[in-house]
């Protein structure tokens, strides 16, 4: 068995003690704290306040009463969209046209408003300090935030889409430059994707077109390629050394970035596709078609982890991605837990909360069905923490 980083504690007379008695951060010396949120039609929620008085904050309820809302709330003042859903209109109260997020934040010592509204027109708007942005891009990574929830369990089990898009959420917090190119990327690539389609139906290719299409993809392609590399050089060592001490015992596992631009260069992957392209009437190479190969011995890891092991990498990707951020940012992230703790033992829950709650630095959100299981780990592992009761 190899040792747990998670296992500060030890076991005395029957009672659990806790090796580090005091959270060596106050609350009140955060760099991000958000303290309080104000939701009006948005969700199950007509007209409702929430103050977060502490760094860690356990909201409590049975399914269906709203706490997984207030942390998709959340996500939209980090992240100006939704956690849980691609379309803003879903998430306006029944019977309503239109919602208000506002959350009152304090960053680097200085305190301000942050607003998100979707107007009855469907045109949404983001404020900070009564200042809208020209361009929503222009918020990301000023609230940086990780979210752990359910339904992540696709970015180990899902296609490479769904690691693409842990890869894209990841860096565009770190580096505001990798956002803009990742979406002049998008935006040629799906010009060329309409021109390779009209191609291929009408049986003629402007190449003279198409070489101009390709002049302008390379430098946003070859830039998020670059990106990309450098930061899962570091990041994915770390994921795995993470995930044996969740898991507790050594692993086979190999995570590895696949991309053909490690091979070749992405202008002469372009030129040497041209002609399947035309065929397909599509970019069969580029960016957009990169992964992370995950693997547990010779087998993919998605076809024969069992859902544990699943659960760990999870754990292991999502808690990586929080100390880069913290690392990079110089203060922590906010982090959302969703119902991560059914389908835990009880040791790996109090692992799971030593990590976050104890050696993170940041504020925490968690929601739970069962109040007297997160009070009772809470109150084990000496965490003051504020209860949210629904």
């Amino acid at each position: 068995m190899i040792p747990s980083a998670f296992s500060i504690f030890r076991q005395e007379n029957g009672q659990i003690r806790n090796e580090k008695s005091v959270i060596t951060t106050s609350f009140d010396q955060q760099m991000l704290q958000l303290h309080s949120i104000s939701l009006l039609q948005f969700k199950n929620y007509t007209n409702r306040s929430f103050d977060f008085p502490k760094k860690v904050v356990a909201i409590c309820g049975n399914n269906g009463m709203g706490k997984t809302n207030i942390l998709d709330a959340i996500h939209y003042l980090c992240f100006t969209k939704s956690y849980f859903s691609n379309t803003d209109t879903i998430n306006v109260q029944q019977g309503a046209r239109g919602f208000r997020i506002e959350g009152q934040f304090t960053l680097s010592g200085q305190e301000e408003k942050a607003v998100c509204i979707l107007r009855e027109t469907g045109k949404k708007e983001f404020l900070i300090d009564e200042t809208p942005y020209d361009k929503f891009s222009q918020h990301i990574g000023r609230y940086p935030c990780v979210v752990i929830a359910p339904d992540d369990a696709v970015l180990i089990t899902g296609g490479s889409e769904e690691r693409r898009g842990f890869m894209d959420a990841l860096l565009s917090q770190l580096d505001p430059e990798y956002l803009k190119q990742l979406i002049s990327y998008n935006k040629i690539i799906q010009q060329r994707n309409s021109f390779l389609k009209t191609a291929a139906e009408t049986g003629t290719l402007d190449e003279a077109l198409l070489t101009v299409l390709d002049d302008q993809l390379t430098p946003p392609g070859t830039f998020i390629f670059s990106k990309r590399r450098d930061a899962l050089m570091s990041f994915l060592p770390k994921v795995k050394r993470l995930y044996t001490e969740i898991a507790q015992q050594e692993e086979y596992l190999s995570l590895l970035y696949e991309s053909r631009l490690l091979e070749t260069e992405f202008g002469e992957l372009l030129q040497a596709s041209r002609q399947k392209d035309g065929i397909l009437g599509r970019t069969t190479v580029g960016i957009h078609r990169d992964d992370i190969n995950i693997q547990l011995g010779v087998q993919p890891f998605k076809n024969i982890a069992s859902q544990g092991q699943r659960k760990s990498l999870l754990f292991a990707l999502k808690i990586t991605e929080l100390e880069l951020l913290a690392s990079e940012k110089k203060f922590s992230p906010i982090l959302l837990l969703d119902d991560v703790f059914e389908k835990l033992d009880e040791e790996r829950i109090s692992n799971l909360l030593a990590k976050v709650c104890v050696e993170n630095d940041g504020q925490v959100f968690i929601t739970d069905t069962n109040k007297e299981r997160i009070t009772r780990h809470m109150q084990a592992l000496g965490i003051d923490f504020h209860l949210i009761e629904l």
